[in-house]
């Protein structure tokens, strides 16, 4: 075996991740469930791809120069990729976050020797929110970048330009679905515009937890909360350029019940710790193969490290107070349900 070459800086670490074939749920359905392992990335998630895009489209431009803070409001993931590649690059990061997410981020921020402004968790319509409070910061500091995930589209086209064609290349061009959630939705904008060129019978199917607006958009024309999921930088309730982008043909939404079920068996059966988006990934993958039948591959997210979710997708005490158990049904019984759910759930989308 070739030994793998030496990298120059931590960035280029970022990216290749590995496809997981999810024997567990690949063996019930008949399907080739498969688990494209973005918690291999050096900042633990999804989210170290968009933050390196965003800061390298922002350099070339011209927009953030040496010296320079880069600004971002998010829930976690995002500021931890952007306050790695800030300092792998040699800029300061002041992180805006929500009150009420996973320590776990927050210690990941700080061990990254980024600011951290904790701001109360409020609607999107309240000035207060941690994405214009953000916003605010960048705009009134000549020497701040604000990165602007959620419009900025250099998040999507990090996918596009990258993970998209790993997939591609992963799976020999045989892929029949792609499933993901989304939280500013690069990450299902840019995959879903490059598989669903390169293969025109391609499904991107959108899961959505419960409390996200996504799935109501879809359905009805706008954006409207029903639920109240703890997953965590999951759903928009609002238009933003990068979803804008997407390629979607059908969408889902999935209880928080079903999230905690299938990350238990998975992590019994498969030895595949899950954090919260990602076992509504996988939670919808499966679903996807109770619908579209044997035989199909279908390519889902593990979004980041399970670690980030132990304070509640892990946590008895937290679940007993959602009404929620740990172990739920079998996976033949949950498989067998999503089987005989109405069609009707499923939203057409066809964009």
């Amino acid at each position: 075996m070739t030994a793998p070459a030496i990298t120059n800086n931590i960035i280029e670490l970022i990216g290749n991740t590995d496809l997981l074939r999810i024997n567990s749920l690949s063996n019930l359905t008949g399907c080739e469930i498969l688990l494209k392992c973005e918690q291999q990335n050096p900042g633990g998630s999804i989210k170290d791809r968009a933050a390196l895009q965003l800061v390298q489209d922002a350099i070339s431009s011209g927009k953030l120069k040496p010296g320079m803070t880069i600004v971002e409001g998010t829930a976690g993931n995002t500021g931890i990729g952007l306050a790695l590649v800030a300092k792998a690059l040699g800029y300061k990061m002041l992180v805006v976050m929500p009150k009420g997410q996973a320590v776990e981020k927050e210690q990941m921020i700080s061990l990254y020797d980024a600011e951290l402004r904790l701001v109360n968790a409020c609607p999107f319509a309240n000035p207060d929110h941690f994405y214009h409070t953000a916003k605010r910061l960048g705009e009134a500091n000549a020497n701040y970048w604000w990165a602007d995930q959620f419009e900025n589209t250099s998040n999507s086209k990090a996918h596009y330009e990258n993970t998209g064609p790993e997939i591609w290349q992963q799976t020999q061009g045989k892929i029949d679905a792609l499933v993901s959630v989304a939280g500013t939705a690069g990450t299902i904008a840019g995959n879903s515009r490059y598989l669903s060129e390169k293969n025109k019978n391609l499904q991107t199917w959108l899961v959505d937890p419960d409390g996200s607006g996504i799935y109501a958009y879809l359905k009805e024309g706008k954006y409207a909360s029903t639920g109240n999921s703890f997953t965590e930088g999951i759903g928009i309730m609002r238009s933003v350029a990068n979803f804008r982008q997407a390629k979607i043909d059908k969408a889902i939404t999935l209880p928080d019940q079903d999230l905690v079920t299938i990350s238990r068996h998975i992590r019994e059966l498969d030895g595949i710790a899950l954090g919260s988006s990602s076992a509504l990934n996988v939670a919808g993958a499966l679903y996807v193969a109770a619908k579209m039948g044997k035989g199909k591959t279908i390519v889902t997210f593990c979004c980041d490290l399970a670690e980030r979710s132990n304070a509640k997708l892990y946590n008895a005490d937290f679940l007993a107070q959602k009404n929620i158990t740990e172990q739920g049904e079998s996976l033949a019984s949950l498989f067998a349900r999503y089987q005989a759910e109405a069609e009707s759930n499923i939203v057409q989308v066809g964009t």
